[in-house]
């Protein structure tokens, strides 16, 4: 497999990827970041898998039910067909609550004929790191590791349990499921059962994207964009992941692999920001809940990222003994980044609670603890703007006055004076916008370099950075001010490659990035569509499409020669940035007819 070429199923508990061939590859239970029962995807000897194998003559594709996150696996030889329908069980119960069990369910669906295929079952507790036995018992099969920490999960199957273990074919001539479990089920599970869930969960996700506006263009990929996003948050605390896996690499052979499996508050908090456009304001209300409860001290300072569940030390390992992804090693978990200052996330978190105030503020019961937060981040910037930071591409060498992190300093005053003017707390506003218009000016002052028109990546550099970007959407400059435009086209004759983007061009502690980050290449379509080159925009955006995987997932990053998908899978960062291009595209059809209509 070259590609990224899996599909996502989850319950926002945990998730798992499913090649295209319907081999279950990557899974941790019983919570994302959990160690790995399945691990293929960094150790194809070792890591361990969950596949249906059939012969060559058969013909395999995959799709997505429509409007779920149920992805359904076809195998067909012309006289025998059959379907794996895999999914997370998650629907309502009749208290009210989730059910969303740590668990994986494989409906085996019998369409024609007599079908034959072959399992490999083949567990690899706590990351592969010791054996794991597997054995039968009366009704399910075990698989347990004794390394420093003990662990099981269950598989109960409709099929000869033996012949399964055994990887000894089998002949379907109804329907069957597998359901793998991190516990021991108290019910013995049934295929009615199974059925009964998968059609529960069908629902759950058919009403859950029935919620996202339809839109004249793109709607079939801002859909599934957000049915992504949503996959990435964690009910139990209101967590939102940058991606399911660990260890991707931006580059294969290279060292920039990371551990993603936890809540940045950046990258969280532009996700919740477009959730919330999107309707679904119980997302962005649990989102913002876990962030009160990360502050309880109104002194205390945010971390840049936080474990899923509010864990505040991520210490970083290496995991030696697994191969990596392609051989791209380090396979690493934890982030050492946690400990990283970057003063941008204080005006990504206001501008969230800004935006979740203007919308929501007549039914935010939190709104005094919003309002304590807010005035502890205008405490914290007005302190700390000035100082260097690691910015947002997290530098791991020297701090330095990044544009993109003093744009956000003022993002974090500007929304500040937007949320007293709402909450009617007007007592310390002629003093915020006084610091307000400081930081701009010290931004226009030391930002922008005339010599090569363009603002650039840190006060005094000649460096040219992709996330400068975001200053016209984030309010700081008009997209038609000369001076924005001059940096779009810079940037666009400097970064771009191929209409696919580099951060930037600079080396950093890994030397120069040769792949693409994805979500840099939709802020760059965003901003010609936005300073009036619309066609070109248009055309670089369904381009960039063309380079998902074929269920339209985005991983982190691109590779500028090959096109194949690279980095961590799926980003949250590349689908929220779709959606917010796909959505401004569509508003514009739509104002245009409008204006049609009425001149008609």
């Amino acid at each position: 497999m070259d590609n990224l070429d899996y599909g996502i199923i989850g319950n926002c508990r945990s998730a798992a990827l499913i090649s295209k061939t319907g081999s279950i590859d990557w899974c941790c239970l019983p919570e994302f970041d959990s160690s790995s029962v399945f691990a293929k995807l960094l150790d194809e000897k070792i890591g361990g898998s969950f596949e249906i194998l059939v012969d060559d003559d058969y013909n395999i594709k995959q799709r997505y039910k429509k409007n779920t996150a149920v992805l359904i696996t076809r195998f067909s030889d012309g006289d025998n067909v059959f379907e794996i329908h895999d999914f997370m069980p998650r629907y309502y119960n009749e208290n009210g609550d989730y059910h969303a069990p740590p668990e994986l369910a494989r409906h085996i669906r019998h369409i024609k004929g007599k079908p034959k295929f072959r399992v490999h079952y083949n567990p690899k507790l706590e990351y592969a790191l010791g054996s794991t036995n597997t054995y039968v018992k009366r009704n399910f099969i075990v698989s347990l590791t004794e390394t420093e920490k003990f662990d099981t999960v269950f598989l109960y199957t409709s099929f000869n349990k033996n012949a399964v273990v055994e990887g000894r074919e089998l002949e379907l001539q109804q329907n069957g499921y597998f359901l793998l479990g991190y516990n021991e089920k108290i019910l013995q599970p049934t295929s009615r059962k199974i059925y009964l869930d998968l059609e529960r969960t069908k629902v759950y996700w058919l009403n859950w994207a029935n919620r996202t506006p339809t839109y004249r263009k793109y709607n079939k990929q801002i859909t599934r964009s957000a049915i992504t996003l949503k996959l990435l948050s964690y009910d139990k605390t209101g967590a939102v992941l940058a991606a399911a896996t660990t260890s991707l690499p931006e580059t294969i052979g290279e060292v920039r692999n990371w551990d993603y499996r936890f809540c940045w508050i950046r990258d969280a908090s532009m996700v919740i920001k477009v959730m919330a456009d999107l309707g679904h304001k119980n997302v962005a209300k649990r989102y913002l809940q876990f962030i009160i409860d990360l502050i309880p001290d109104k002194d205390e300072k945010l971390q840049i990222m936080y474990g899923i569940n509010k864990e505040k030390k991520l210490t970083e390992e290496t995991l030696g003994h697994l191969a990596g992804y392609k051989g791209s090693k380090p396979v690493r978990v934890g982030n050492a980044a946690y400990a990283q200052k970057q003063n941008d996330i204080y005006g990504i978190l206001m501008d969230v609670i800004h935006s979740q105030l203007a919308k929501f503020d007549t039914d935010l019961e939190n709104g005094e603890e919003l309002w304590g937060i807010t005035k502890g981040i205008v405490w914290i910037v007005s302190r700390h703007w000035q100082e260097p930071d690691k910015g947002i591409w997290e530098f791991r060498t020297e701090d330095r006055h990044f544009t993109f992190s003093k744009v956000l300093c003022w993002v974090a005053i500007d929304r500040a004076v937007k949320v007293a003017r709402i909450l009617k707390k007007t007592r310390k506003l002629e003093k915020w916008m006084a610091l307000e218009q400081e930081i701009k000016n010290d931004i226009l002052d030391n930002a922008w370099n005339p010599k090569i028109s363009a603002f650039v990546q840190s006060y005094g550099s000649t460096h040219l950075d992709a996330s400068v970007l975001l200053m016209e959407s984030y309010g700081f400059i008009p997209a038609k001010d000369p001076k924005f435009v001059s940096t779009v086209k810079a940037i666009e004759k400097e970064l771009s490659n191929d209409g696919l983007l580099y951060r930037y061009k600079n080396e950093d502690d890994f030397g120069l990035p040769s792949s693409s980050f994805t979500i840099c290449t939709f802020w760059f379509i965003n901003s010609l569509f936005k300073i009036g080159e619309e066609e070109k925009a248009m055309k670089h955006f369904d381009r960039l499409l063309s380079y998902s995987n074929h269920l339209g997932l985005f991983s982190e990053d691109i590779d500028f020669k090959t096109k194949r998908l690279l980095g961590n899978f799926p980003q949250a960062y590349s689908h929220l940035a779709l959606i917010e291009c796909a959505i401004n595209f569509s508003n514009k059809d739509t104002e245009e007819t409008i204006l049609e209509s009425m001149r008609e």
